[in-house]
């Protein structure tokens, strides 16, 4: 079974109302177009980037216009995917609270969401319209294009979101449905609206009104994570400040049109191809071989290979997706409880964040002002640490399971599926080893990595390995949706994080933290506490860019290290991500292992624990992240 590469994608049901049908209709061909554009969009994309490292490191003859031409197609890739994915139901969402209601309240609650989007996204489109307006007078120095070309990018695709939204609204809900819904928005709108000269005179505790009531309420109920955050954000400016609407859209189109971020569809295009390629599997097999006769020789094998693969993709579910298909049958034969599988399935997701080169650790260096290639290098440790301490749960907990060993693999096997894996082996070596050396940006080497791999799984066709090349399109649109709902909310992230700190609330929060009791330890500390509970709630991305740049400030105040810092927060929002009740990876780890989530919550805290403890030896160990850095 091939598996979203969101675990929040939902499908959108088939319509029973005539009008509905013909709105489907239109929005299919529609979509189908926006899917083809996004897929030519990311090829164009990873040749572009190509070509530029090839001309400036193989041929030392730069191409100065390539860096603009990748910007100003990137900004356009991340809207249409963002398009794609209000389609196809794949943008971010907490799901756990509603599920659990009945299912005509769930989908009255659906409902409510796709309204809550259709708001956000028409508000915006007039503001972005001007702003792309106004950047038509400023023109790029290499290629001479105004930049309202790129800058148009995000109020055409607020458009298209809309028309989205709204058909895949008039496709789920009843027209009494809709009616509630409406009500409801107009309610809470009628209710702030008259609060707000209230809101003026309180100051900033108006904040939590809108960014915490407003936001967690959102979020509860199932809207999108970056809509909750824009809606938010867009309510706080129209009713708490003077500033006018437009600025959310400046804010979202720099956060979103960070060259940094480029890497992030990249990355997912090069994880989806792994597994096309079938060099995921090819890794398996050889570390099976290799291991698969021991007593937990499995296990040791699924973390062997979360480790190598981790983090190449954009999302833990594709990573577990990638990897425990492969693996979770043989380890059932074997006796190993289905409920065990899937408690270290989720460890091995939440323990390799820290692994070059994880999405997390890009949008941090984009975000936080961090050196990704010193972000690379001081990963590798702390994952090393976090999985000793699983690998030790493992092999105690197998002692226990009764389950059968198996006959070991000949030499002549483990010879054959070495050859096999050498190019899987070989890719993790050379995209660290890119960056590490300075032959490559984190950008750039994303797209080493996707013509390496393409051109491994060439090589493995002709040698009777088939590649199901159809598959590479629905790959493509895959990859761009993805790509689009994680930078959707990095741009609606950064536009809350610009009201919080014009509101004076950064300021504050510095000051408050540079006086807590205990110096850098009680910081470290309320850092662990804080990120572990926003992982569950948020996941990574959302949680980094919202409290990212205004965390790390007050790190450095107190001297600590960048890197260090990076490291605590990214192993403590995996341990949220991946803690029940409300860790969102947690769910998906249950979905691809086929398990009961109630049976497995007893067996992963024992995982858990020693990621906690993992977590504190990272934490006031801070040599294990910084020890094999350059001297500043």
């Amino acid at each position: 079974m091939t598996l979203p590469l969101s675990p929040h994608a939902t499908p959108m049901p088939l319509p029973t109302h005539p009008l509905a049908r013909l709105a489907a209709r239109l929005n299919r061909l529609l979509v189908g177009t926006v899917e083809a554009v996004a897929a030519l969009l990311l090829v164009l994309e990873t040749g572009i980037l190509l070509l530029g490292v090839i001309w400036r490191y193989g041929l030392d003859a730069p191409l100065i216009w390539s860096d603009e031409l990748a910007a100003t197609l990137f900004s356009w890739l991340a809207i249409l995917g963002a398009v794609v994915a209000v389609q196809r139901g794949e943008h971010m969402r907490l799901n756990a609270l509603v599920k659990r209601m009945p299912e005509d309240v769930r989908a009255w609650l659906d409902g409510l969401a796709q309204l809550v989007m259709c708001v956000f996204v028409g508000a915006i489109v007039l503001p972005g319209s001007r702003h792309a307006l106004g950047q038509m007078a400023i023109t790029t120095p290499a290629l001479e294009i105004p930049d309202g070309l790129r800058a148009a990018a995000l109020p055409a695709g607020a458009l298209l979101m809309l028309i989205a939204a709204a058909t895949r609204l008039a496709a789920t809900i009843t027209p009494l449905r809709f009616l509630g819904a409406a009500c409801t928005i107009g309610l809470v709108s009628a209710v702030l609206y008259a609060l707000h000269p209230w809101l003026l005179a309180i100051g900033n505790y108006n904040l939590l009104i809108f960014f915490l009531l407003l936001v967690g309420v959102c979020v509860a109920l199932a809207v999108p994570i970056a809509f909750a955050f824009g809606v938010s954000t867009l309510a706080y400016l129209a009713l708490a400040t003077h500033a006018p609407l437009g600025i959310i859209i400046s804010r979202m189109d720099e956060g979103m049109a960070n060259q940094v971020l480029l890497a992030v569809p990249l990355f997912i295009l090069l994880g989806v191809l792994l597994e096309l390629s079938g060099l995921a599997r090819a890794l398996i097999d050889f570390m099976a071989a290799l291991l698969g006769h021991l007593r937990g020789g499995l296990q040791y094998v699924l973390l062997g290979a979360m480790f190598l693969v981790s983090g190449i993709s954009g999302s833990k579910a594709a990573d577990m997706a990638a990897v425990a298909p492969a693996l979770l049958p043989e380890m059932r034969k074997r006796g190993v409880p289905p409920e065990e599988l899937v408690a270290l399935l989720a460890a091995s997701g939440a323990m390799t964040e820290t692994i070059p080169p994880s999405l997390v650790l890009i949008t941090i260096g984009a975000v936080c002002g961090v050196s990704i290639t010193a972000l690379f290098i001081g990963g590798m440790l702390p994952a090393v640490v976090a999985t000793l301490g699983i690998t030790l749960v493992c092999g105690w907990r197998a002692r226990h399971t009764g389950q059968q060993l198996a006959e070991r693999a000949s030499w002549s096997r483990v010879g054959r599926t070495l050859i096999i894996a050498v190019p899987a082996l070989a890719l993790p070596v050379l995209i660290r080893l890119a960056v590490i050396e300075g032959a490559a940006t984190a950008t750039e080497v994303s797209t080493v990595g996707v013509a390496y791999t393409l051109i491994a799984a060439l090589i493995m066709d002709r040698c009777g390995r088939p590649v199901a090349w159809r598959r590479l399109y629905s790959l493509l649109i895959e990859s761009a949706s993805l790509a689009g709902a994680i930078l959707l909310i990095i741009g609606c992230a950064t536009a809350m994080a610009w009201a919080l700190t014009q509101s004076g609330f950064s300021a504050s929060l510095v000051s408050l933290m540079e006086q807590m009791p205990g110096g850098a330890t009680g910081f470290l500390l309320i850092t662990m506490l804080i990120f572990t509970l926003l992982g569950s709630m948020l996941e990574g991305i959302p949680a980094i860019v919202l409290l990212g740049p205004l965390l790390f400030p007050v790190a450095r105040a107190l001297g600590i290290n960048d890197v260090h810092y990076a490291m605590v927060v990214i192993l403590a929002m995996g341990i949220g991500l991946f803690a029940p009740p409300l860790g969102v990876g947690f769910y998906a780890a249950c979905a691809i292992g086929k398990a009961e989530a109630d049976r497995v919550m007893s067996r992963v805290w024992g995982y858990l624990a020693v990621l906690v403890v993992s977590l504190a030896i990272v934490t006031f160990v801070p040599w294990l992240s910084t020890v094999f850095l350059p001297p500043s």
